[in-house]
C-alpha cells in the first residue's frame, strides 16, 4: 500500500470536471504539472496532494470534495492481491460503529493516534460480535490494531457522518465503488428491487427472506422488515451486504440482529442447507458455464431427477431458490429473457409448469436493471403445497414500456402488482381468474404451454389488441401532432428576419476570463451527483437536456449545484445543446447530473439567452473541444463569446430565444410524428385495422 494517496489521469479529470484528454493536454503544455509517482508508462499515477495543489493554483479546483478524500483514503488501503471491496468493508465497519454507538464513536475519534490505534479495533469487534456473533469478526476481516491510514480514514468518516447519516455515507461510498469498477456486476436499482420484494408478498418482521446471490444486498434491503439471510460467492460483497443491511436497522434496536449473510457459492456450497423460508429473492449470475453441473448430477434440488443442462445455469438457480421456498412461500427471480425460450432448458421449464411451481413470467422493459439494453424477465414461483392442483401461468408483457430514460417506474410497478395480486388471489381462493388484457397479460392453462418448445416468452401467448381500440388511439395521436404543427407554424412566423450588416466581428472573450472577472460562475459536474431512486431532488442528465425531457432521475446529494432561473446549461459532450433556464422550466430546482456544465451569469453584465445562443452556434466550441476516441468533450472555460454591450446582448438574446423555442417545437413535432407513424404501421401489420 502506498504511503500517500495517488490518482490516475481519469480520477484527475473527475476532480476537475473535465475529460481525460484535457488532463493529457495539461501534462504536455504545463511544465509544472506534477510528475508521475507510480503506475505504468501508459497508465501513470500522480500524488494526490501535488495534483490538488496544482489544480487549485490553476483555478481548476476550489476544494477537494470530502467524499473524494475518503475514497482516496480507501484506495490507499487496497491490497493489489486482495479483494477490491475489502477497504469498503473497513469503511462500513467504522460507519456501523458510528451508527450503533454515536457517543462512543465521537469520543473515540477525538483520542490521540496512540490510544485510537488499539481502542478503535476493540470497539469495532465488540459491535460486530454483538450484532452478528463472533464469527462475523473474522468474516469482516476486522483489524487487531489500526494503522495510520485507517486512523485517517476514521477521522475523515467522522467528518462525513457529520454531514449525512452513516447509512447515507455508506451508500455514497458504494456508489463510488460501483462507478470505479464498471466491469463488475452492477447492483439492481432500488425501484426494481422494491418490485421484486413486493411480488414476494407484504413485508413483516415475522417473515424470513433469503437471497442466495445477494451481491451488495440491494434486494434484501428492499425486503425490510424481515429476518434476512444472504449468501454471495465474493466474501467482500457478502461483508458489504451485511453492513449495508445493518446500517439500515434502527440504531436503538438491540442485538443480535436478524441478519445473516455468509460467503460461498450457493450452488456448490449452500450456506443454509435444508432451510425453507417465506420468500426467496434473487438476481443470479447469468451465463455461467462452470456452475457445478458435473458435481451436482444427483442433487436433491432437481425435481423429478431433471438435471439443468450445462448451459442453463439460470435454471439451476431457479431450482435452488425453489428448494429453499417453504410450501406456499414465494420465490422471485430476475432472469435474462432467453431462459424462457432456450431449447436446452425445455424439460426443466416443462417440469416447473407441470408441477404448478411456476406461477408467473413477467417481461419488464429494457432499462429496469443491468444489463440495461435487455428487457429482463421476472419469474414468480410458489412452493408446492399438498393438494394444490392450480395449473395456470400468468404471462404479462411490459417490455415495450419505454427505455431506461423513459420508464414510468411507479406506473410499471402498479400495473405489475395489480395483475399479479389479482391472479394470485384467484389461485389461492379458487375464484375466477382475471380477464385477459389484449397485448398485455393473460392467465394461460399449463396444458397450452406444454408443447415441443415450452416457450414461456409472454409476448408469444398474448391476444392481439382489438381492432376497435385502434381508431380512437390513432385519432388522439393525430390530434396531438396537429397541435404541435400548429404551434410550430406560429413560431415559424416569429423567427427573426436577418439582414447582412457588414460590420467587423466584435472582440472575443473566454468563459474562463468572464468567470475570473465575476461576470458569471462556472460549475462543472464531472461524473455528477449519484442517482438515488426516490431521492429528494430531481437530477438532470445530459440526455435529458439534449432531448428536451424533464429530469429523469433523483438524488439525495447535498453538495451539488441546483439549477435556478437565469442559469445556462451546457452538455459537456457534443456541446451544441446549450439552454437558458426560464420561469416554468422543469429544470429549475434540479441538481446537475453527469457531463453537464452550469453557467450562472450576472444578468446585469451577461444576458443568459445571448450566452446560450452563442454556445449553441456551430463554431463556438470548435476550438474549445478535445477528442477521445469518437467523442467530443467541451472545455467550457476555453469557449469564447463576443464582447458586446449588455443592451445589444439582450436584443440578440431575444432572437436566440425565439430560435430555440422553434427548435424545441420542431423536436416535439418529430416525436409525435414518429409515434403516429409507428402506431399506423403496427395497426396495419397486425391486421387490427385496414385502409378506409
Amino acid at each position: 500500500m502506498s504511503e500517500r494517496p495517488e490518482v490516475t489521469a481519469a480520477e484527475i479529470a473527475r476532480l476537475a470536471g473535465v475529460g481525460r484528454a484535457a488532463v493529457s493536454n495539461w501534462r504536455r503544455r504545463h511544465a509544472d504539472f506534477p510528475r508521475p509517482a507510480g503506475g505504468t508508462e501508459t497508465s501513470p499515477t500522480f500524488r494526490l496532494d501535488q495534483v490538488e495543489q496544482w489544480l487549485r493554483t490553476q483555478g481548476k479546483l476550489a476544494e477537494l470534495p470530502l467524499l473524494e478524500r475518503v475514497w482516496q483514503q480507501l484506495e490507499m488501503l487496497r491490497d493489489p492481491s486482495g479483494s477490491a471491496v475489502a477497504p469498503l468493508v473497513q469503511a462500513g465497519s467504522l460507519l456501523l460503529l458510528a451508527h450503533r454507538e454515536p457517543a462512543a464513536w465521537t469520543e473515540l475519534v477525538e483520542q490521540s493516534d496512540t490510544r485510537l490505534a488499539t481502542a478503535l479495533p476493540k470497539a469495532l469487534r465488540r459491535t460486530a460480535a454483538g450484532l452478528f456473533g463472533p464469527d462475523a469478526v473474522a468474516a469482516l476481516g476486522l483489524p487487531v490494531i489500526a494503522g495510520a491510514t485507517q486512523l485517517d480514514l476514521a477521522r475523515l468518516l467522522a467528518r462525513l457522518v457529520a454531514e449525512s447519516a452513516p447509512a447515507a455515507a455508506f451508500e455514497q461510498l458504494l456508489t463510488r465503488y460501483t462507478e470505479a469498477n464498471p466491469r463488475l456486476q452492477q447492483p439492481i436499482p432500488a425501484g426494481t428491487a422494491a418490485l421484486m420484494a413486493a411480488l414476494a408478498g407484504p413485508p413483516g418482521e415475522d417473515r424470513t427472506v433469503l437471497d442466495p446471490a445477494c451481491g451488495t444486498g440491494g434486494v434484501l434491503l428492499a425486503a425490510a422488515p424481515a429476518a434476512r439471510w444472504g449468501q454471495d460467492a465474493d466474501p467482500g460483497l457478502a461483508g458489504v451486504a451485511l453492513l449495508r443491511l445493518a446500517l439500515a436497522v434502527p440504531a436503538d434496536r438491540p442485538g443480535p440482529s436478524a441478519l445473516d449473510v455468509r460467503p460461498g457459492d450457493a450452488l456448490r456450497a449452500d450456506a443454509f442447507p435444508g432451510a425453507a423460508v417465506d420468500a426467496v429473492l434473487c438476481r443470479p449470475p447469468y451465463n455461467e458455464r462452470d456452475w457445478g453441473h458435473d458435481q451436482l448430477q444427483y442433487d436433491s434440488r432437481w425435481p423429478g431427477g431433471v438435471v439443468p443442462p450445462r448451459g442453463e445455469s439460470e435454471l439451476a438457480w431457479v431450482l435452488h431458490c425453489l428448494a429453499h421456498t417453504r410450501p406456499g412461500g414465494t420465490a422471485v427471480l430476475l432472469l435474462p429473457p432467453t431462459v424462457a425460450s432456450r431449447r436446452a432448458g425445455r424439460r426443466v421449464r416443462a417440469e416447473l409448469v407441470r408441477s404448478g411451481a411456476l406461477r408467473a413470467v413477467i417481461a419488464l422493459p429494457a432499462g429496469v436493471a443491468p444489463p440495461y439494453g435487455v428487457p429482463l424477465h421476472v419469474w414468480v414461483l410458489r412452493g408446492p403445497e399438498p393438494g394444490d392442483d392450480f395449473r395456470h401461468l400468468l404471462l404479462l408483457d411490459a417490455a415495450a414500456d419505454g427505455g431506461r430514460e423513459r420508464i414510468d417506474r411507479a406506473a410499471l410497478q402498479e400495473d405489475v402488482l395489480t395483475a399479479w395480486q389479482a391472479f394470485d388471489a384467484a389461485a389461492r381462493s379458487g375464484g375466477p381468474l382475471p380477464a385477459d388484457r389484449p397485448g398485455r397479460s393473460r392467465a394461460v392453462p399449463a396444458l397450452d404451454l406444454l408443447d415441443d418448445e415450452t416457450d414461456l416468452t409472454p409476448a408469444r401467448h398474448l391476444p392481439a389488441l382489438p381492432a376497435e381500440a385502434a381508431p380512437d388511439a390513432l385519432t388522439a395521436l393525430r390530434g396531438r401532432l396537429a397541435a404541435e404543427l400548429a404551434r410550430l407554424a406560429d413560431l415559424d412566423a416569429e423567427l427573426p428576419a436577418l439582414a447582412v450588416t457588414g460590420a467587423a466581428a466584435p472582440p472575443q472573450v473566454g468563459i474562463g476570463e468572464l468567470a475570473r472577472s465575476g461576470a458569471l460562475e462556472v460549475h462543472s459536474s464531472g461524473q455528477g451527483a449519484p442517482a438515488r431512486p426516490g431521492g429528494r431532488t430531481p437530477l438532470l442528465t445530459d440526455q435529458d437536456l439534449q432531448t428536451g425531457a424533464p429530469p429523469s432521475a433523483a438524488t439525495d446529494a447535498e453538495d451539488v449545484p441546483v439549477i435556478r432561473h437565469g442559469d445556462v446549461l451546457v452538455p459537456a459532450l457534443g456541446g451544441e445543446g446549450a439552454q437558458a433556464v426560464h420561469p416554468g422550466s422543469p429544470y429549475a430546482g434540479a441538481a446537475i447530473g453527469a457531463r453537464l456544465h452550469l453557467l450562472r451569469p450576472d444578468p446585469a453584465l451577461l444576458d443568459p439567452d445571448f450566452l446560450a445562443g452563442q454556445l449553441r452556434a456551430t463554431g463556438a466550441g470548435r476550438r474549445a473541444s478535445s477528442y477521445a476516441s469518437t467523442t467530443s468533450r467541451l472545455d467550457i472555460r476555453r469557449v469564447e463569446v463576443p464582447r458586446v454591450p449588455v443592451e445589444q446582448q439582450r436584443a440578440l438574446g431575444a432572437a436566440f430565444r425565439r430560435i430555440a423555442e422553434y427548435e424545441a417545437a420542431l423536436t416535439r413535432a418529430a416525436v409525435e410524428a414518429r409515434t403516429l407513424t409507428r402506431a399506423l404501421t403496427d395497426a396495419l401489420a397486425a391486421g387490427a385495422a385496414g385502409p378506409a
